[in-house]
């Protein structure tokens, strides 16, 4: 192998595979010219590979062809480093902004993505793998060893009437009963959590209602300002995160 560079000179990949010490990876297309053509490498040269089952390997380019290549795992770098159980329930958004949600909350440290289609959702269709596409890229320009979980949308009422109720849900409502976000946080019991997130045109009056009688279900203000729902779901997660999430070991 070629002498290695420091380790954040390295492209970093997602490879949804296997890997294994001395265990070959293949690359797809798009990785192979990516490696080839972007970063200028060739057979030889250190390439990163991640998922959430192995970790993350430094790996030798074994093989770079026209459309295919295989990288070969030599040295393990990390450990899968899932983020706390936390949902991110959202509904969809036009093309641009679902990107930016999926990258965000991949960033944020959600570990599942559930669009949801509410009474004023305008967008109904959701390309589920452009957006594990988008949470790929996040995880991989963020140094994270793991990839969110992203699941086909469903209609919330369909949602809610099937929740598992040990898993308590957080949502942004401008009347919560507790104007402090972080004093309304730590009155939910610790556990599996899930952040929803409305459309921009907020819950129907029925949804709000349906919402305020479930038990599971936590009502949070995120502050003076109108956001628009991508800016909210940041903002609400990055709460969470502080309060009942892995943020409080952060230092």
């Amino acid at each position: 192998m070629s002498a290695t560079p420091a380790l954040h000179r390295i492209p970093r990949l997602y490879h949804a595979g296997p890997l294994t010490a001395g265990g070959e990876a293949p690359l797809e297309a798009p990785q192979v010219h990516y490696l080839k053509n972007v970063m200028r490498l060739n057979a030889g040269d250190a390439v990163r590979l991640f998922n959430g089952r192995d970790g993350e390997w430094l790996c030798e380019i074994a093989e770079l062809k026209k459309k295919a290549g295989t990288a070969r795992c030599f040295e393990k770098l990390a450990e899968p480093s899932p983020p706390p159980d936390i949902d991110y329930l959202f509904a969809p958004l036009k093309s641009a902004r679902m990107d930016f949600v999926a990258q965000k909350a991949t960033e944020m440290g959600a570990r599942r993505l559930r669009p949801v289609i509410t009474q004023h959702t305008v967008v109904r269709k959701v390309n589920r793998q452009k957006l594990l596409a988008n949470a790929i890229e996040a995880a991989e320009q963020c140094n994270l060893v793991f990839v969110p979980e992203v699941l086909e949308a469903e209609p919330l009422g369909k949602v809610l009437r099937e929740w598992d109720d040990a898993r308590r849900i957080i949502y942004c409502d401008e009347a919560a009963p507790i104007a402090d976000p972080i004093e309304a946080l730590r009155q939910v019991e610790p556990g599996p959590l899930a952040v929803l997130i409305g459309p921009e045109g907020g819950f129907s009056v029925e949804e709000r209602e349906m919402l305020r009688r479930l038990p599971f279900v936590h009502a949070i203000r995120i502050g003076p300002r109108i956001m628009r729902a991508d800016t909210a779901g940041v903002a609400a997660l990055a709460l969470v995160q502080a309060v009942l999430g892995d943020w409080r070991a952060a230092g």
